[in-house]
Order: structure tokens, then C-alpha cells, then sequence
């Protein structure tokens, strides 16, 4: 594996759940306006 790859990899990754952990956080936010 060239380091190039591997970053690309580690990056794709970080950026999928930041946006998972992102999405998660809002759905809380959501519920608890809502209750």
C-alpha cells in the first residue's frame, strides 16, 4: 500500500462517521425540542 492510499483511506473514514456521528447528534437534538 502506498502512504498516499492509506491516508486517502483514514480520511474517507473519519469523514463517514463524523458524518454518521453528525447526523446521530441532530436526530437527539430533534427528539429532545420535540419532548
Amino acid at each position: 500500500m502506498e502512504m498516499s492510499a492509506v491516508v486517502m483511506m483514514v480520511i474517507g473514514i473519519v469523514v463517514i462517521w463524523g458524518g454518521l456521528a453528525a447526523s446521530i447528534i441532530h436526530a437527539v437534538k430533534k427528539a429532545k425540542q420535540r419532548a
